[in-house]
């Protein structure tokens, strides 16, 4: 009986070790990306493994694509996409409450989720982001500060990984950023260099298929 309780406990612990620090591999023709979710976005985090789990982004495109910004997929109506066919309205029927934080912001390859205009900020079940951006002056930095941020002021640190590593500050405590690119970076860089037409859609499709890398615990 005590090693079948041990055995349960075990199991228990290894099943939330993995629901925590979880990282996933973004599979292109690209290359592969490998993301880390944040755990302070639980909501974010726990909604993406779901779908991941489920191979619900297995085959959908980055759609949106525009150069020292962001590269954008997950829309479920990108799967088997006719030429020119206009994306991005595709959702899975729910969203998800905004997760702000402080600390979590829009650096070159950080993974956040993408919203319509609703008031709530609330964030698409489905669709997401990965930031390119660019590098900003700080002369920039205090522009940006004045005319698109309300005033608020940008912290020391996330100011200086915007004057070196670039991303897209006007963005943050905006939309809920819940992962981060750890690995592959390159591989932004070149989806993003993709030519698009209008709609900022690729003219070569960019199919996807995102996998959960496994994580054990061992006592």
């Amino acid at each position: 009986m005590k090693k079948l309780l041990l055995l349960i406990t075990f199991l228990s612990l290894a099943a939330f070790t993995q629901a925590k620090n979880r990282k996933a591999k973004i599979i292109t023709p690209y290359g592969t990306m490998i993301v880390k979710l944040y755990d302070q976005t639980p909501k974010h985090r726990d909604n993406f493994i779901k779908l991941t789990r489920h191979h619900f982004y297995d085959s959908t495109l980055f759609h949106r694509v525009i150069k020292n910004f962001m590269i954008q997929g997950g829309d479920p109506d990108s799967k088997h996409a006719k030429p020119g066919q206009e994306l991005g309205n595709g959702d899975v029927g729910y969203t998800i409450p905004a997760e702000f934080e402080l600390d979590l912001f829009h650096r070159k390859g950080a993974l956040a989720a993408a919203r319509d205009n609703r008031p709530d900020k609330a964030s698409s079940g489905c669709q997401f982001y990965i930031v390119q951006g660019k590098v900003f002056t700080e002369q920039q930095l205090d522009t940006l500060e004045k005319t698109r941020l309300g005033g608020r002021k940008i912290p020391v640190d996330q100011r200086d990984v915007y004057m070196t590593e670039g991303g897209a500050p006007h963005l943050d405590q905006s939309y809920t950023v819940f992962g981060q690119v750890i690995k592959g970076m390159d591989v932004i860089d070149k989806i993003a260099a993709e030519k698009t037409d209008s709609r900022n859609r690729p003219l070569q499709d960019i199919p996807m298929k995102i996998r959960l890398k496994k994580k054990w615990l061992f006592f």
